[in-house]
């Protein structure tokens, strides 16, 4: 849809917005009409470089042909059921994740936060099945990010960030345990623990890698206490981290993991995948989802899935994110730069974040920003070495004007 498709001005759907939406994003001034691969177009048609990729959910590309087709096939055919009848787009893509995954079972939901609750109610339907009602302690990581809804948000080690002021009381049977930091993680193993909850890489905590050797022991510390290991692969699953789970890099494997954001491509779907054992705490009633499992969805991460998978774009993420990094380390400014594939974090020594955020878009890039300093960069897996040159480019041009000529970003 475009402007002239109803007749009106940039201007008049700013205003509408303002009137009838409500105000939980800062707005960028202008109008995203249409993209491709690499770019973003507003209603000018200027291009826009993506480095934040939908938030990390267009991998393969902005509006990927195959993708595209595969929705537009599956629109005409069948474009809603509940979960009653055998579908073919949610049968296929079950059985190529599953695979791919050497994962026994597969749920679908619609979003990121949902995979995290349903990930969060099966362990703990699984521990009060075997061992009683009071085993659903659940630990999680200082810094993470599981979702918004109140078990996902509780489960969220974040006490002071906006998605939780204000919520409290948080569901209760949650602690937080230092990232990286074993033996605090076993510190706080009790009686009623039935699992760790983690990223393998923090995104919205800052873009923190777990190290192998932490990894490597909680899966151990798992195995010693009987836990259930629940890996939140939302942000970093399907190929973003160099690999098609980050989770696959440390030589371990959950119980249940969660995916979501480029499962889809741009369609809005999410899953968790656990084995036999763990699954069948899902008995019939447990739990349930409308639009979970919906056949253009299905049809779309199908396709999604099998161009990341079938044009390696796990290993150019790996090859072209190891070569921005070295680049990005030699920006003026930058104190450091963390992440794996391309999933990148840049932490600048002052607190310009969000006029280096604003530098990048009147230069006519995307980039996200986590607190005052850390830029991440989430671009599609096609990106290439020349594209990842133009970005250090306008990277470089806005953190020189934002920290050393103190150049303040305009409103928006």
């Amino acid at each position: 849809m475009k402007l002239s498709d109803v007749h009106k001005t940039a201007s008049e759907i700013k205003a509408l917005t303002r009137k009838y939406m409500i105000d939980t994003y800062e707005r960028y001034d202008f109008v995203a009409q249409t993209a491709k691969g690499m770019y973003l177009y507003d209603e000018e048609g200027h291009a826009y470089l993506d480095f934040y990729g939908g938030i990390a959910v267009n991998s393969a590309g902005n509006c990927n042909e195959k993708v595209v087709a595969a929705v537009q096939d599956q629109v005409g055919d069948l474009m809603h059921t509940f979960n009653y009848p055998y579908t073919l787009p949610q049968v296929l893509l079950a059985e190529r994740v599953c695979k791919v995954l050497a994962m026994d079972k597969i749920f679908y939901q619609s979003t990121g936060t949902e995979a995290n609750e349903a990930m969060i109610k099966m362990a703990r339907k699984y521990g009060v099945d075997h061992y009683g009602p009071n085993k659903y302690h659940i630990i999680t990581a200082k810094g993470s990010f599981h979702g918004r809804t109140y078990g996902a948000m509780s489960a969220t080690g974040q006490p002071d960030n906006a998605c939780q002021v204000g919520f409290k009381p948080v569901v209760p049977g949650f602690s937080y345990a230092e990232f990286n930091n074993l033996d605090d993680f076993r510190a706080h193993v009790t009686d009623d623990t039935i699992a760790i909850m983690l990223e393998p890489i923090q995104g919205e905590g800052g873009v923190n890698p777990a190290t192998p050797e932490f990894m490597k022991g909680i899966a151990d510390l798992c195995k010693e206490k009987g836990l259930l290991l629940l890996l939140d692969e939302i942000q970093t699953g399907w190929c973003r981290s160099g690999n098609v789970m980050a989770y696959m890099d440390y030589g371990v494997k959950p119980d249940i993991v969660s995916m979501a954001k480029a499962l889809g491509g741009g369609m809005p779907i999410s899953a968790i995948c656990a084995t036999k054992e763990v699954s069948k705490a899902f008995t019939m009633g447990a739990h349930g989802t409308t639009f979970g499992g919906n056949p253009v969805c299905c049809a779309a991460a199908y396709a999604e899935v099998n161009e990341l998978l079938n044009r390696d774009l796990a290993g150019n993420a790996k090859k072209v994110g190891n070569y921005l990094v070295e680049k990005l380390k030699t920006l003026p400014h930058v104190k450091e730069v963390r992440g794996k594939g391309l999933m990148i974090g840049i932490e600048f020594d002052a607190p310009a974040g969000y006029a280096i955020k604003h530098g990048c878009l009147d230069r006519n890039m995307l980039v996200t920003l986590i607190g005052d300093r850390i830029i991440r960069l989430l671009p599609p897996l096609i990106a290439t070495k020349e594209d990842c040159d133009q970005a250090y480019e306008i990277l470089k041009a806005a953190a020189i004007a934002a920290i050393e000529y103190n150049e303040s970003p305009h409103a928006v």
